[in-house]
């Protein structure tokens, strides 16, 4: 499967083994990035977040077909009082945590120059600005067929006794609800029947 998955969804992305096919995976629902330059990266120092995504500052002055992002992915962390290597998380609940990631490339890539800036910029100084852009990126991946493994990630994360109770508290306030998630499959299950309607 993963030959099949990297031909198809590999070209220009930059994917280190260990997550290879979490990330393939996460691809396969994001048809629009096929063509997006995206790198994976372990992020070298300690990093707060277990993920994070940004437009690649090399290349943010880029015609936007050559921008480029990179996704830190955070190689280790405690869970349940020992250190876990990210690839020994489940698959699920890794292409849940990459693909809310990538919502948040999907975010970013029509933007402009300085709709770019101005977007980094609110989310460094304002708190309303992170939790606004963290829901849509997680809409992103709830719209694009991640449902299930989004809620997954946040079951796993929110019900995880050995988690910090400060990180936890960061998803809630933050990101939408597994709630949330629920209304917007149901509001989108309820719209497909009219936009066939009238279609035909």
């Amino acid at each position: 499967m993963e030959p099949l998955l990297l031909n198809t969804f590999g070209w220009r992305k930059k994917i280190p083994e260990e997550i290879r096919t979490p990330a393939l995976i996460a691809l396969s629902h994001y048809p629009e990035l096929k063509g997006i330059k995206i790198e994976f990266r372990f992020a070298e120092k300690k990093n707060k977040s277990v993920m994070s995504a940004r437009p690649s500052l090399k290349s943010v002055f880029s015609l936007l077909e050559d921008r480029a992002y990179v996704i830190y992915v955070r190689r280790r962390f405690v869970i349940e009082g020992k250190l876990m290597r990210i690839e020994e998380l489940p698959q699920t609940i890794l292409v849940g945590w990459i693909g809310h990631e990538l919502g948040h490339v999907m975010d970013y890539k029509d933007r402009s120059v300085l709709s770019l800036i101005g977007f980094g910029l609110g989310y460094l100084i304002l708190g309303r600005y992170i939790r606004a852009a963290e829901r849509r990126a997680d809409e992103f991946a709830v719209r694009h067929g991640l449902r299930s493994e989004i809620l997954e990630t946040k079951n796993f994360i929110l019900n995880n006794t050995h988690l910090p109770e400060r990180y936890k508290k960061k998803i809630k306030r933050l990101y939408l609800s597994p709630e949330e998630v629920m209304e917007i499959v149901n509001t989108d299950e309820e719209e497909i029947p009219k936009k066939i309607a009238d279609v035909s």
